[in-house]
């Protein structure tokens, strides 16, 4: 019995040491097994894979901007300040700030931003309130409203080319709906191509059909972010649906509307598609008058038709500066807004 007790009292030794060794050695045999600057430099590649990793995993997006946005726009600029034909690419003649100085002399360029401006308005403006309109009844609960959600998205996924085929039959002179609409109720058909405002109010229809189901999902999504307290508070203070979407729907859109009348400018600003097929043969002119050329159409005019690159690139930089002042006035309106509130 003693001797098992001090058996047991004396520490095993590890089946690692040899015999005679103290356990101590085998510990510390296994301590030298890896090297003593391996952990610091593990920690270290630990470090820098923590503060390397979110810039790799970014670097994608940065090196396809830079290489299909950023550069094209810098060279853009280089070439707003040069004479350049598109028949001799090789041949550039230095033209400082003239390209800009022929713009601001230039008729056509007025009338393409001003062409620009009442398209945008006229799209813009019904097309932000239908939205609103849609959205709103899409918030309350109705039956199948997955469906009518689907629907609304619809004509955003449809092509512009598909869609502005099917606008330049409902407005075509002889045998579109449009006319047969306004001849049943009494009212002499219109050249939509040749008219001057209805020119602009068929381009801006084919903008209006296409946007508004995608604004409207927006300004539902946003709807239903609105806490569901202010309605039971303003129904109990006795506001009906119309006073509820007034004085709580509306004010807590504000952002949102904000947001949207900023983008649909910039769609505006740069519309190329919808008037470049509806006009056919002529439509890189906007019509036989130029009645419904945007900037975008003036700039594809003078660089790919005419092929004076340089005013090209000068009407794009053009372009860019009025959207830098869209995004400044977005930006004081939305800091005065936050101020009010």
């Amino acid at each position: 019995m003693t001797g098992s007790k001090q058996a047991l009292a004396q520490p095993a030794q590890s089946a690692d040491a040899a015999p005679g060794s103290s356990p101590g050695a085998a510990r510390g045999a296994h301590g030298r097994g890896a090297p003593a600057g391996a952990d610091s430099w593990r920690s270290r590649l630990y470090r820098w894979d923590m503060k390397a990793s979110p810039y790799a995993f970014v670097a994608p997006f940065f090196v396809l901007f830079g290489a299909f946005s950023l550069v094209p726009l810098l060279y853009t600029a280089w070439y707003s300040l040069h004479d350049v034909q598109l028949s001799s690419l090789d041949h550039q003649t230095w033209a400082g700030l003239d390209n800009y100085q022929n713009l601001l002399s230039s008729e056509f360029f007025w009338n393409a931003l001003k062409n620009t401006f009442s398209i945008g308005l006229i799209s813009t403006v019904p097309q932000l309130i239908a939205a609103i309109w849609l959205a709103h009844l899409l918030n309350y609960k109705l039956r199948g409203s997955t469906i009518w959600r689907v629907v609304m998205l619809t004509p955003y996924a449809t092509s512009v080319a598909a869609a502005t085929l099917v606008f330049t039959l409902l407005y075509s002179w002889d045998g579109g709906m449009v006319n047969w609409v306004l001849g049943f109720v009494g009212v002499d058909p219109v050249n939509w191509r040749e008219a001057d405002w209805g020119s602009q109010f068929a381009v801006s229809s084919i903008v209006i059909w296409r946007w508004t189901g995608y604004n409207a999902l927006i300004y539902l999504a946003a709807m239903q972010a609105i806490p569901a307290d202010l309605y039971e508070s303003a129904a109990l203070d006795g506001a009906n649906r119309w006073q509820q979407f007034r004085h709580v729907t509306v004010p807590q859109l504000r952002p949102t509307i904000l947001f949207t009348v900023v983008v649909s400018t910039i769609g505006a600003t740069q519309l190329f598609g919808e008037p470049l097929l509806f006009g056919g043969v002529s439509g890189s002119k906007g019509g036989s008058e130029h009645q419904y050329q945007t900037l975008g159409l003036y700039m594809y005019d003078q660089g790919w038709i005419i092929g004076n690159l340089g005013k090209a690139s000068a009407i794009a930089w053009s372009m860019f500066l009025i959207l830098l002042i869209i995004a400044v006035v977005n930006l004081v309106f939305t800091r005065w807004l936050r101020k009010s509130q």
